[in-house]
């Protein structure tokens, strides 16, 4: 259904405030088309990919995808959660960082009240199972391609499937929804509206969306504030 023509029909009330109303990262509506993953009583359709504070504070996606280039630490993921009005799926590492270290990190990101720990690819079947044992969050798995053993994931403790393929997205979703039509899917939705449209209807529940950096919405807001300068100075000057 057409998320603007639904909006009408269920008569939804936006509330907003004077100064952020118009500083605010929105989520595409195509993202809206999904189904949802329900954790814990909470729908989640959009996560927004970031570690940025003032962003995660300023948008309105549903939750936090909070996965970063470094090795996991808990002063970082106490920073993100405990800053966050959305809940947070933390990285919990996977790659470089294997081992006891990523069930310690998954175990310290409950205490610290994430909603989900996120492993990256390369982590084992074995370390899954040891995460499973001693968290009681959902375990999101990041899936490259169709030709991984999504059974074994399964069967190891996996709860959701965080599907990350590129251009390749959509193509892989579907693949795997085929074969698993009840297991739940994040995917990644691309660089534009077409992309994250195809994503959602190849079977993803849930779209991760990469935001502007600060400085892209800086340069926006900085761009703004020239134009009604210089227009302020025009009719200055013709008065």
């Amino acid at each position: 259904m057409n998320h603007k023509k639904d909006l009408l029909e269920k008569k939804i009330p936006h509330v907003q405030t004077k100064l952020r109303s118009h500083h605010i990262v929105t989520m595409p509506e195509e993202i809206y088309a999904a189904s949802g993953i329900v954790i814990m009583g909470r729908r989640i359709k959009s996560l927004i990919f970031s570690t940025d504070i003032a962003i995660i504070r300023n948008c309105n996606a549903d939750a936090v995808l909070a996965v970063y280039p470094f090795t996991p630490q808990q002063i970082i993921a106490d920073a993100i959660v405990s800053t966050s009005s959305l809940p947070v799926f933390c990285g919990v590492g996977g790659g470089t960082t294997t081992g006891a270290r990523v069930v310690m990190l998954a175990k310290d990101a409950e205490a610290l009240g994430a909603m989900a720990v996120v492993v990256n690819a390369p982590t084992s079947n074995a370390v899954i199972e040891q995460i499973a044992r001693v968290v009681d969050i959902p375990i999101v798995v990041t899936v490259l391609d169709e030709n991984t053993d999504i059974d074994a994931r399964l069967e190891a403790g996996t709860s959701i499937l965080n599907v990350s393929a590129a251009a390749r997205t959509p193509e892989v979703v579907r693949i795997i929804r085929e074969r698993y039509p009840d297991v739940p899917i994040i995917a990644t939705g691309g660089p534009s509206r077409e992309s994250i449209r195809k994503t959602v209807e190849a079977g993803a529940n849930a779209i991760s969306f990469t935001p502007p950096t600060a400085e892209e919405l800086f340069h926006g807001l900085m761009t703004r504030y020239r134009n009604e300068h210089e227009s302020k100075t025009n009719k200055a000057e013709q008065k």
